[in-house]
């Protein structure tokens, strides 16, 4: 199952998020806040080397991506 790394105050998030909801496509929930410490931020921080969002796992397809353009682009190709 697809991971998705997220603030939801971020717009590019909600941008993301919104076409998941409307594709119907499950994912798992990766929440951070961007202006706090967290144990998911840390982890987004070492799976990345920063703490951009959205950020997408693919663990299946060993993919690992920001941007939320690319990211609808690639759900959208794979799931979509």
């Amino acid at each position: 199952m697809i991971q998705l790394y997220f603030d939801p105050a971020c717009p590019f998030c909600v941008r993301v998020l919104d076409f998941l909801a409307e594709k119907k496509i499950p994912f798992e929930q990766k929440q951070i806040s961007l202006s706090s410490d967290s144990p998911t931020k840390q982890e987004l921080r070492e799976l990345s080397g920063r703490t951009q969002v959205p950020f997408l796992v693919d663990p299946e397809r060993d993919v690992r991506m920001p941007e939320s353009m690319d990211i609808i682009d690639y759900i959208s190709k794979h799931y979509g």
